[in-house]
């Protein structure tokens, strides 16, 4: 792949639902440069898709994510086959695909992030089982959830390839239908939401979450329990 400039996101977009295509690109692009900044797409991990009627485009596999361009981006149907191949040569589709189009599917969501986020791959290792956590303000900004409810997200073993994950995701997502993400342990977190926005909403609220309960153990309290008593 030649050389490209890094992309300067805009954040211009502003449309929830029937993205053109070019937005559709654009804003994948932008986002991604954003999660790489937030630490949640270092390397080539990460991943991020955004649905637009019955179109998926979804970002390439294996590849710095704060350096796509438009060009770079894959479009997929709602069964998950690739119905447009980026305009670069030598892409793959992200390794993501089948984890994606079960929240799709399962969901309807309208967007889903992939993060290599720290604290999301701490967070993971804090816990025997899945992550719970209580009486914290942001858990507000969480669909369906309220301050002082106790909040469960299910943590799913690692394989060494993440199509692998897929079938243990999929039950995952039917087994905790509140949570609106799906951790995977020693690696990161699938989160999703009705539509672009509400998907970086989400990714942002659990993130803060995921790192608040790995600073109240570090106090040695519960976030099980909100730090409380």
């Amino acid at each position: 792949m030649s050389e490209k400039t890094l992309w300067k996101p805009t954040f211009t977009t502003r449309k929830r639902d029937d993205l053109t295509d070019a937005e559709a690109r654009a804003l994948i692009c932008e986002l991604c440069h954003h999660f790489y900044q937030q630490g949640w797409a270092s390397g080539t991990g990460g991943g991020f898709s955004v649905r637009s009627g019955e179109r998926i485009f979804m970002a390439p596999s294996g590849v710095q994510k704060e350096r796509m361009m438009p060009e770079d981006i894959f479009v997929l149907n709602m069964d998950g086959e690739v119905i447009e191949p980026p305009q670069t040569p030598g892409l793959k589709v992200s390794a993501c695909q089948p984890l994606f189009m079960h929240a799709y599917k399962l969901r309807n969501a309208g967007a889903v992030v992939h993060s290599h986020g720290m604290y999301a791959m701490l967070a993971t290792l804090i816990y025997k089982e899945n992550f719970v956590i209580s009486n914290q303000e942001m858990l507000k900004g969480i669909q369906g959830v309220g301050a002082f409810d106790k909040h469960e997200v299910p943590v799913i073993s690692n394989t060494a390839y993440e199509e692998e994950l897929t079938d243990s995701l999929e039950e995952a997502i039917k087994a905790y239908p509140k949570a609106q993400a799906v951790l995977v342990k020693g690696h990161g977190v699938y989160i999703w939401g009705r539509d672009w926005m509400h998907a970086k909403a989400q990714a942002e609220c659990y993130h803060y979450l995921f790192e608040a309960a790995v600073r109240l153990k570090q106090l040695g309290l519960d976030p099980s329990r909100g730090g409380l008593g």
